[in-house]
């Protein structure tokens, strides 16, 4: 298959889980947002409202996220890929409002009390909800499973808040029904600070992927052992490992025979990009071969080996 091929494939994927995602919630806004007007359930009434916002956020990702898998252009030279940590970073930020949103209602709820009229139709309403978005956070996560989205992630972990926050209006609703409508507040609350924690942590990983952050010493590591297992490799320095997007991009100079023939220096040069290509995160690599025994590098071999560790 070729690369265009393998767009073509992850694009429409991309767009099928997001396609899912808006039109789950659309279903769940209906559900709830219908029978919580009806019988005056805040706790239906707010899980509705988190999952308008969602539906936003869902919308966003169908609309923007797809041109990650863009080729290159005169405009975009090193391709589109940080415009998918960039959706994601907005589905974070999203889902950690929202998640301040609830637990400012729990607030007014536990203290001013809450006002619900019992029905059968809150719990089938919400039950409607859960399976719905469960259903779409399996779908979702069957596609991502290939393409490793980290927007389609963020939308993944979404429906798992969602069918949190279902959960935690079932127990209000039960509560309401045993004459304890505390339980509302409480339980919404509790989720309320899961949402929030999830929108942040999502934030944070994106962040780092848009801002060029480094890798750990491991990944580092690996790409100084990758490199020296090459029989022609005598040295490795000035290695430089970075997040472009969600891929990483690697910088590096590896010394070898000044002597050997140019045309076998081209074609090391090319050995070395693909091994380090074929590393699991590496997206490019830009070798620069230098002849050994110069010493006047930034960085020695062994000072190199022994910053990133034994090979």
């Amino acid at each position: 298959m070729s690369e265009a091929d393998a767009a073509d494939g992850g694009r429409r994927g991309f767009a099928w889980a997001s396609w899912a995602n808006v039109l789950g919630n659309i279903a769940k806004i209906v559900a709830e947002g219908g029978v919580g007007f009806a019988f005056g359930s805040v706790a239906l009434l707010a899980d509705a409202a988190h999952s308008l916002a969602d539906l936003v956020a869902s919308v966003v990702v169908l609309v923007w996220g797809r041109s990650a898998f863009d080729e290159p252009d005169d405009t975009h030279p090193h391709g589109h890929d940080r415009i998918e940590p960039l959706t994601a970073l907005f589905v974070g930020a999203i889902i950690a409002l929202l998640g301040l949103n609830l637990l400012y209602r729990s607030g007014r709820g536990l203290l001013y009390g809450t006002d619900i009229e019992f029905s059968p139709l809150l719990l089938a309403a919400l039950g409607f909800s859960i399976v719905d978005m469960y259903l779409v956070y399996r779908y979702t996560v069957a596609i991502n499973e290939r393409l490793q989205s980290t927007a389609l992630a963020a939308l993944a972990k979404d429906c798992l808040n969602d069918i949190y926050t279902s959960v935690a209006a079932i127990v209000g609703v039960l509560g309401v029904l045993v004459g304890s409508p505390i339980l509302d507040p409480v339980a919404g609350g509790l989720v309320s600070l899961l949402v929030v924690y999830q929108g942040v942590e999502i934030g944070r990983e994106n962040v780092d992927y848009l801002i060029g952050a480094a890798p750990g010493p491991e990944k580092r590591g690996e790409i100084t052992a990758a490199l020296r297992r090459h029989p022609a490799v005598a040295g490795v320095h000035d290695l430089t490992v970075f997040y472009d997007g969600t891929v990483l991009e690697v910088e590096v100079h590896v010394e070898v025979d000044g002597d050997m023939p140019f045309r076998e220096a081209h074609d090391i040069e090319s050995e070395l990009v693909a091994r380090l290509r074929s590393l699991e995160d590496v997206g490019d690599a830009h070798v620069h071969l230098d002849p050994s025994g110069i010493g006047e590098w930034k960085e020695s071999a062994d000072e190199c080996e022994s910053r990133d560790g034994p090979n």
